[in-house]
């Protein structure tokens, strides 16, 4: 089932709870705007050299260099879950 092929009165009821009636700009709720491109661009880049560093340079060791990339992708997947449920007490509070 692809997602346009969901009923309308799912879809509007969707965009309540997950968007409290402000979508963003088109079907992906304004994700890829200016500050996503500046966050994950420009900001990030330090950890990107720094994980790149974890399996290129030397002394390697895999182990810990996969470890480590456990360890951030853990952090940021319970950071966006923990803002996610923050955005939607936020919305339903007071909006």
């Amino acid at each position: 089932m692809s997602f346009s092929a969901l009923d309308p009165a799912v879809l509007s009821i969707l965009e309540v709870v997950l968007t409290h009636g402000f979508g963003g700009r088109g079907p992906t709720a304004g994700f890829p705007d200016t500050g996503t491109w500046l966050i994950f661009g420009i900001i990030l880049m330090p950890v990107y050299v720094m994980i790149a560093a974890w399996f290129l340079g030397s002394p390697r060791k895999p182990k810990l260099a996969a470890m480590g990339v456990g360890y951030l992708v853990i952090i940021t997947t319970v950071l966006w879950i923990t803002m996610f449920f923050a955005m939607e007490v936020v919305g339903i509070i007071f909006y």
